[in-house]
């Protein structure tokens, strides 16, 4: 039960309960002793007026009337006269005496606490002013044992009053806090389990309903998370039973550029001036594709492809994408390719780094098709002593907020109306798979800049 939130707070309660009765007993306690200690001066106050109006009384009279007042000797300050209005013999001299015309609260508590403490009889002086302008001044003297019996009364039935007090509030704390709280809470860890064993059930997912608005806003969150688990984990199977039928489309259209590839491979015989000028790029491209069914294949057995590093000219594969994506081109299409690269050598797998500027690019050049831009797409390189920069830079028409949202996520974050989004997904784990970093500098109306980060040590 302890290790429950209802059950720590039932003790916490109790705690903060008794706490507080002991707060209020300190203070109360010491009043209680002032308020017996005045009490015992009126009561001599009224013994000693009773002498004072008939000095005649018998000794048995005197003896009753201190008795009554629970006090050993009565002295009265009056017409600044000092006079022993009632006496008896002292058990024992008296031991200290206590002022209660200017009481200060320390020194109450003080006296307080030290009476309560000490267990041994005394006989003591309490100094006061007469009640009704009787007097200047009124002395007392009585016996502690009295006064300590009755302040350790009213300390137990202070307390016993406070045991009760703390637990019945405890108990309704309890009760309220397993209403208001544990259950809600116990309904929010109940909707999570049963969500865990059914994702797919809508009906799981868990509907907002508590009136306390910190329990409400905690389940409108786990509902939208919910929600949102359901639709990436429907998004992840359809993704598994794509990359099912690709890895067999791959595994077909590899055989198939297979026979392709041998047949460009004759076409370098051709004396055709124009088809030894298309033949290298057909060849190259037919080889880039068998590479890419492969990998496709690879990736679809969950087996990442190694980059094979070596040292490469970046221009040489800046122009070879160029080159690709100019026969892409129409008539009308005003877009140049600008390359910027200088004669920088960097250590990567040329076909990846290919491929991923391939990617880039073509995105590029179909934004700015579509939106009728005219301008450039360039291509930048520069190095320090870390790392190798490649940025990107066109001037199109700018990416979409739902765009950027999810831009490296697969059938997220595609920017055409039919694409499906894979191009900066598969660009981004290229450039992971080389120790680097893709990332989106700017994007507006004038244009976006991507940049690749390639550390030229790996770890």
């Amino acid at each position: 039960m302890f290790k429950t939130l209802s059950g720590r707070f039932l003790i916490l309660t109790i705690v903060f309960v008794m706490l507080a009765e002991v707060l209020i007993f300190v203070p109360s306690i010491a009043r209680f002793r002032l308020d017996y200690l005045n009490a015992r001066i009126e009561r001599a106050q009224l013994a000693s007026l009773a002498l004072l109006a008939d000095d005649m009384l018998s000794p048995e009279l005197e003896a009753e009337l201190l008795n009554t007042a629970d006090v050993y000797n009565v002295v009265l300050i009056r017409d600044s006269a000092r006079q022993l209005v009632l006496s008896s013999d002292l058990p024992q001299p008296v031991a200290r005496s206590f002022d209660l015309r200017d009481p200060q609260p320390l020194v109450l508590l003080r006296d307080t606490f030290a009476r309560i403490l000490s267990p041994n009889f005394e006989v003591i002086r309490v100094i006061g002013i007469p009640a009704q302008g009787a007097g200047q001044l009124i002395e007392v003297t009585l016996g502690t044992l009295t006064l300590r019996e009755a302040m350790l009364d009213y300390g137990l039935r202070i307390l016993w009053l406070s045991a009760v007090i703390s637990v019945i509030t405890a108990a309704l704390l309890f009760v309220a806090v397993r209403m208001m709280i544990v259950r809600p809470i116990k309904r929010v860890a109940q909707s999570m389990a049963d969500y865990a064993r059914a994702p797919d059930d809508i009906r799981r997912i868990i509907t907002p309903s508590s009136s306390i608005v910190d329990i409400y806003q905690a389940e409108a969150a786990l509902a939208q998370m919910q929600g949102d688990l359901r639709t990436s984990l429907k998004q992840k199977q359809r993704l598994a039973t794509l990359g099912e039928g690709v890895a067999k489309i791959s595994h077909d259209l590899r055989n198939i550029l297979s026979s392709v590839q041998l047949l460009s491979d004759r076409l370098e015989d051709s004396q055709d001036p124009m088809v030894k000028r298309m033949a290298p790029r057909l060849i190259k491209s037919v080889s880039r594709a068998v590479s890419l069914t492969e990998n496709t294949l690879a990736f679809g057995r969950v087996q990442e492809p190694t980059p094979h590093l070596e040292r490469v000219a970046l221009k040489a594969i800046v122009e070879d994408v160029f080159s690709q994506e100019e026969l892409a081109l129409s008539e009308g299409d005003n877009i140049r390719f600008v390359c910027d690269v200088g004669s920088l050598i960097l250590r990567v797998d040329p076909e990846h780094l290919s491929r991923i500027l391939q990617n880039i690019v073509r995105n590029a050049r179909q934004a700015m098709q579509i939106s009728g831009c005219v301008g450039t797409i360039s291509i930048r390189g520069t190095e320090d002593e870390n790392q190798w920069s490649i940025t990107v830079v066109d001037d199109g028409p700018g990416l979409s907020d739902k765009a950027k949202a999810n831009l490296f996520q697969a059938f997220s974050g595609g920017t055409k109306k039919d694409g499906t989004g894979l191009g900066l997904v598969i660009a981004q784990e290229l450039v992971s798979g080389h120790g680097g970093q893709l990332e989106l500098v700017s994007s507006n109306v004038d244009g976006t800049t991507f940049k690749i980060s390639l550390p030229k040590t790996l770890a």
